[in-house]
């Protein structure tokens, strides 16, 4: 189903770093096409995908050449299958092809992205279980890949380090316990949300009676989980607020077992970190 989601600041930035590093003092292949040549190009994907990225194809041909037309067959989020068109550019034949590569670089990735999300997603139907991104990301394109998380049906932790409190193994251990990192991250008082990983059931009570936002469950085995999930539940019936999220390693093989538990959300890494771009093509038309 197609996405309707806020675009993420600094796409036209992202543009001119990506143009500027391919382009560098000028295309010097594309000088061998007469200057006043015009041309129409196809975009197709040569795979199944889900589509994300457009506004980045929409400002890469932008800043390139404002005369270059772009006419979208396809909506942001929507499933494709092999040889399906995209889009159809019509413009200075040097100008797309000089556009070509960052434009198809932005797509593929982004594509990518949202692509394997919805797999996820696909993975856990039937469950009132989210799938959540997390931090591992592509250096320089992590509010494109949240977007793109978005798109294929996903939702975004913490963008970075400082719209969420997040306690972790090395945090935990730093402040002397979890109890005491609770207590410490509460007298920041820093009006953002509190998370906290827990690796024992032990460790995950205390931060339940501390009511954390979100607690994360590193590596439980299944009848830990439903455990944490009964602990989490009582907790939110006494008028707690804390929800539960696993951060263990799952797979597409394990997914929609860990979901059958009754945890709220899933936080897969490979999500952005393991990333295969989708397959597309551009081609000049007759």
């Amino acid at each position: 189903m197609p996405a309707s989601h806020p675009l993420p600041e600094g796409i036209a930035d992202s543009v001119a770093h990506a143009l500027a590093e391919d382009i560098g003092s000028g295309d010097v292949t594309a000088r061998l096409v007469d200057a006043n040549i015009a041309a129409r190009a196809r975009v197709i994907s040569r795979e199944n995908a889900v589509i994300c990225g457009r506004a980045w194809v929409d400002e890469v041909f932008r800043q390139v050449d404002t005369g270059i037309r772009i006419e979208w067959q396809v909506s942001e989020g929507e499933q494709v299958v092999p040889d399906q068109r995209l889009f159809t550019l019509q413009g200075p034949a040097r100008a797309l092809l000089t556009g070509e590569r960052s434009a198809l670089n932005f797509l593929q990735t982004l594509s990518g992205t949202a692509s394997t999300v919805r797999t996820y997603v696909d993975a856990v139907a039937g469950t009132a279980c989210k799938i959540v991104d997390t931090r591992k990301t592509l250096p320089g394109l992590r509010r494109a890949q949240k977007y793109a998380v978005l798109c294929g049906g996903g939702y975004n932790h913490r963008i970075g380090l400082y719209d969420g409190i997040l306690i972790k193994e090395n945090h935990i251990a730093a402040a002397g316990g979890i109890a005491a990192a609770i207590a410490q991250a509460r007298a920041l008082n820093a009006g953002v949300p509190l998370m906290t990983e827990a690796e024992t059931l032990e460790e995950a009570q205390i931060a339940i009676n501390g009511n954390v936002d979100l607690l994360l469950v590193d590596d439980f085995d299944l009848d830990m989980l439903r455990e944490a999930v009964r602990l989490t539940r009582e907790h939110r019936a006494r008028g707690g607020v804390t929800l539960l999220e696993y951060s263990g390693g799952a797979t597409l093989d394990t997914a929609h077992a860990y979901a059958e538990t009754g945890i709220d959300r899933i936080a897969i890494g490979a999500l952005t970190k393991h990333l295969r771009a989708v397959d597309l093509s551009m081609r000049f038309e007759d």
